[in-house]
């Protein structure tokens, strides 16, 4: 069973991104074919300084690599590395009716928050197909709000393979509806974009500081609370096993439970589980070069897969001749 995904090297890790996908994506090495890369081209949707993009590339890198990915037991790259993905988007660009994106939320919610309509961002959802199709991909592991451009994908390879006969693996989106939306400090879904993160490999004032800011009501100390209405309840429980969030849950609906002393476990908890992480990383770092070999390598394993799926796809296009 081959699983992909892909993670944009846009900013700072966040938990979100980490208990949302980079986990489990990790965990997939164990059992799976896993595919994995940085997806670097989408990042230009909203990041248009090219050494931000650079090193934001290498710093996803030695994140995923620090982590726990293992380029032996996966397949790593970097996006832009395959100039197949590119060209698979163009193709399948025929195959999309407009009326299939314009339907697309995630245009609409970007737009409405004041990021700029251009192509990039209104044809996003192809280029995540040839994404996910140039690999014949199974299995496509998402939060929530990218179900939807699975489905996309879904469309444009069913369309596809009725001209052509039976190219594409159709995908299936995967969500794991405990962790598929992580929320962050405000309550809503954890993003940069929402500026309501909490960062992995930060000091440890900025994580702090950054733990300390989640929003809670103002029920007082001594009052029972609802664990699940309460932002650093939802949070916590990522780090807990069943157990131990049945013991924090009891402890808020018994009183007497302040809601900073539950910040400063949660500090606690978030602190050491990455400090290990955080190290392998500052090693990697301070060796871009090993990382781009790592990453090369990558790219070399992606290209033979997904050139096996580009010359049946020239061949029925006609493009080869």
């Amino acid at each position: 069973m081959r699983v992909l995904s892909g993670i944009q090297p846009s900013g700072s890790l966040h938990l979100g991104n980490y208990f949302g996908m980079m986990k489990k994506m990790i965990e997939y090495q164990q059992n799976e074919d896993l595919f994995c890369f940085i997806a670097n081209y989408h990042a230009m949707t909203s990041l248009s300084d090219g050494k931000t993009l650079a090193r934001g590339t290498l710093e996803a890198a030695a994140n995923f690599l620090a982590l726990g990915m293992d380029p032996e037991k996966s397949t790593f790259w970097v996006q832009s590395d395959l100039v197949e993905v590119q060209e698979l988007s163009w193709i399948l660009s025929n195959f999309t009716p407009m009326g299939l994106l314009e339907r697309c939320h995630s245009f609409k919610d970007k737009t409405a928050r004041g990021i700029a309509a251009n192509h990039g961002l209104f044809a996003y959802p192809v280029l995540m197909t040839a994404d996910i199709l140039l690999f014949n991909s199974d299995r496509v592991p998402v939060g929530k709000d990218q179900k939807q451009h699975v489905e996309v994908a879904r469309d444009i390879a069913i369309k596809f393979n009725n001209e052509y006969g039976e190219i594409f693996t159709v995908p299936e989106a995967e969500i794991d509806d405990n962790v598929a939306t992580v929320p962050g400090l405000d309550g809503q879904k954890m993003s940069k974009s929402y500026g309501n993160t909490i960062d992995l490999f930060v000091e440890e004032n900025v994580l702090r500081k950054q733990v300390m800011r989640i929003v809670t009501d103002p029920t007082p100390v001594e009052e029972p609370k609802d664990p699940d209405k309460c932002n650093v309840f939802q949070i916590y429980r990522l780090f807990l096993d069943k157990l131990q969030e049945e013991a924090l849950r009891q402890r808020y609906l018994a009183g007497g439970l302040g809601y900073g002393e539950v910040k400063q476990e949660l500090f606690v908890a978030v602190r050491d589980y990455f400090a290990p992480y955080a190290a392998r990383r500052r090693e990697l770092m301070a060796d871009p070069e090993g990382l781009r070999r790592t990453l090369a390598f990558g790219a070399q394993k992606a290209r033979q897969a997904g050139g096996r799926v580009m010359a049946k796809v020239r061949k029925k296009t006609g493009l080869a001749y």
